[in-house]
């Protein structure tokens, strides 16, 4: 703010002092280093941005507000991409699979 009316005014959030976008290196880097200074395990930060979105999902928050957090004007981008099923999502299939072999096994 001390720009006055050569800051830049921005819809994003992450912006220097200027009000430009910072780039995607230098916030990866800053990541990392709040990453390494929290103590925490390094995770690529795709796969955190993933793990969100899938939280999210699995917590009823609607796809076209999930596509439009991620910054995406596709649904299915955000699907395809960041929404991972995890094991209790695949448990059901395995389950099913689990059937087939016992049926077999019954003569079926």
């Amino acid at each position: 703010m001390a720009l006055g009316k050569d800051h830049l005014d921005s819809v994003y959030i992450c912006v220097n002092e200027a009000g430009e976008v910072h780039t995607t290196k230098q916030l990866r880097t800053r990541a990392y280093k709040l990453i390494e200074e929290a103590e925490l395990r390094r995770v690529r930060l795709y796969d955190a941005r993933a793990s969100c979105f899938t939280y999210l999902a699995d917590h009823g928050v609607p796809d076209h507000l999930l596509a439009r957090w991620a910054g995406h004007t596709n649904v299915k981008t955000t699907k395809r991409w960041y929404v991972k099923p995890d094991v209790e999502d695949l448990r059901g299939a395995a389950t099913t699979w689990g059937g087939l072999h016992s049926a077999q096994e019954g003569g079926v």
